[in-house]
């Protein structure tokens, strides 16, 4: 966004949907929305995001940060400007807290959703992680906060304090929507029979390139399969699903595979949005393309 663009937004831009009182659950109406930035709620979590997510860690936000803070900055506000009103993050994405806290700095925080994903070590105290994550961002809440990377069996008993931090935090409107992302089926398994989680963070795509099996590090293929009944079985159980993965981890280079994973997400999968990294306006331009076709 432009200083000049940057300073109308800030003066007319959303002057009328804010005044209307959007809520911490609610985006703001956009005018002719397409189905990339039409606007979803995630499950019985209540959170309402676009379909299309700005996400800050490929390859654990190094080509992300790659780009520099002014250009982190630029690339954050095109897809802003092109109807993108969900980013998100994680702890494990070294500084992507702090360049998207300078990035959306001045944009009207009930015009957007910010997404945040915690690593669950033992030792490590949830409520004082959640302020650190909070401080990190510049944000007073995150509409929606992950366990992020549960990939064994057990992991609804291993996280219960991260549990009770995070639903005490919703208590005190810290945070909006629960839930968890996943590696590998024994902990996909948990996802259905967990009445915790509002919000399931599920890898997705048509060939099963780094999605989920039965060893959660394999380098082989994914069970697309299994993986999209649980899908199915998740939002049956009124969960919001939000997919990654979307394009392989960038192996995905032929333009019809990247539009197939789309459709297949959400015309197969029937997953609520998507999150993809993006180093340049064409690859956003492109991923919005991909689900407007998908829905066309």
């Amino acid at each position: 966004m432009t200083s000049f663009s940057r300073r109308n937004f800030l003066k007319t831009g959303l002057a009328a949907t804010v005044v209307a009182g959007a809520s911490a659950g609610s985006l703001p109406a956009q005018a002719k929305q397409q189905a990339a930035t039409e606007v979803v709620t995630l499950g019985k979590s209540g959170v309402q995001v676009t379909r299309l997510a700005f996400g800050t860690g490929t390859l654990a936000g190094q080509v992300q940060r790659e780009l520099g803070q002014d250009g982190f900055n630029r690339l954050t506000m095109y897809a802003y400007d092109r109807g993108i009103r969900f980013f998100e993050t994680a702890e494990s994405y070294p500084n992507m807290h702090e360049m998207l806290a300078v990035a959306l700095k001045g944009v009207p925080r009930d015009s957007y959703r910010l997404m945040t994903k915690v690593t669950t070590r033992p030792g490590v105290d949830p409520q004082q992680k959640i302020d650190e994550l909070r401080k990190l961002a510049n944000t007073e809440y995150f509409d929606v906060m992950l366990l992020h990377f549960q990939h064994t069996p057990t992991w609804p008993q291993d996280t219960v304090k991260w549990q009770d931090a995070i639903s005490e935090a919703q208590e005190k409107k810290i945070v909006i929507g629960r839930g968890a992302s996943v590696h590998g089926l024994p902990a996909l398994r948990q996802f259905p029979q967990t009445d915790w989680l509002q919000i399931a963070m599920i890898r997705m795509n048509q060939k099963g390139v780094k999605m989920d099996a039965e060893d959660f590090g394999t380098s082989g293929l994914g069970d697309v399969n299994q993986v999209v009944d649980y899908v199915h079985q998740v939002k049956a159980r009124g969960l919001g699903v939000i997919s990654m993965k979307l394009v392989g981890e960038g192996r995905f280079t032929n333009r019809e595979d990247r539009q197939a994973a789309m459709r297949f997400a959400f015309r197969t999968a029937h997953v609520d949005a998507v999150t993809v990294g993006y180093k340049s306006p064409a690859e956003v331009d492109e991923a919005m393309e991909n689900i407007n076709l998908a829905f066309a």
